[in-house]
């Protein structure tokens, strides 16, 4: 049997490392990257890096490659590889797994707004507050470079800078780091900061959970982007131990 996961994530290594050790006769495991990050951390087994070239790409890919099983283990946010994912299993029909670690839930004393999309956040914060905690990642930059962003200071946290001439908010302070964060750390970067306002994606999970916690404490807004949802009819799983029974079962 081989198992393709699109991984890139801490629950994609973990998936990677339960299958590896398993024992299962004939079981290949590959993993395949984004490779949007530079110096990624890699899972054990195989690995590919680099896209596949679209759902027909991927789909070709399955059936060269003779996958028995993909999973979708990428970040809640990577909506264009899990749409491609869904089209390309049933393309080539290989059974798909989608592995998504749990939303976060509030908590008392949260003072979150949800909305649909960074647009949608970046037209919110003139209401919020002035000096802001931005942790949506590299890629989503622009959407809050517009007007509505005059006048506010931007903290930007991200494992990678962004690309050249990729449009910034005008007044800001890059960070590059990588989770996981200890509560300690970011109580002390929103104290030294002066953040206001945090914004971030539904993301889920624990490297990243404790700057809420250093926000409820703060009594400081979150802006949180809702997560998309996986394809219609994809099979959901919420854990690595969860995905790796249902490799065996397979």
């Amino acid at each position: 049997m081989h198992v393709l996961i699109l991984g890139g994530t801490t629950e994609g290594r973990r998936l990677a490392e339960l299958l590896d050790g398993n024992g299962l006769p004939g079981l290949r495991v590959t993993s395949s990257l984004a490779g949007r990050v530079a110096g990624p951390r890699l899972p054990v087994g195989e690995v590919r890096v680099g896209g596949f070239g679209g759902v027909a790409g991927l789909t070709e890919w399955l059936r060269t490659h003779h996958v028995d099983v993909l999973i979708d283990a990428t970040h809640p946010f990577a909506e264009t590889i899990s749409f491609h994912a869904a089209e390309a299993a049933a393309g080539a029909h290989v059974p798909l797994l989608a592995l998504r670690r749990p939303g976060w839930v509030p908590e008392a004393g949260d003072k979150w707004h949800m909305v649909d999309s960074l647009p949608e956040a970046a037209r919110l914060l003139p209401r919020l507050g002035r000096r802001i905690f931005l942790t949506t990642g590299r890629m989503g930059l622009a959407a809050f470079a517009g007007p509505e962003s005059d006048g506010l200071w931007f903290l930007t946290r991200s494992v990678d800078p962004p690309e050249p001439g990729t449009p910034t908010p005008a007044r800001t302070e890059l960070l590059l780091d990588r989770g996981p964060f200890s509560l300690e750390g970011e109580r002390e970067l929103l104290r030294s900061h002066r953040i206001d306002v945090l914004v971030t994606k539904d993301s889920g999970g624990a490297a990243t959970a404790p700057k809420l916690t250093a926000a409820r404490e703060a009594g400081i807004p979150v802006v949180i982007v809702r997560r998309p949802p996986v394809p219609e009819g994809v099979r959901v799983v919420t854990d690595p131990q969860e995905a790796a029974r249902a490799v065996r079962e397979l």
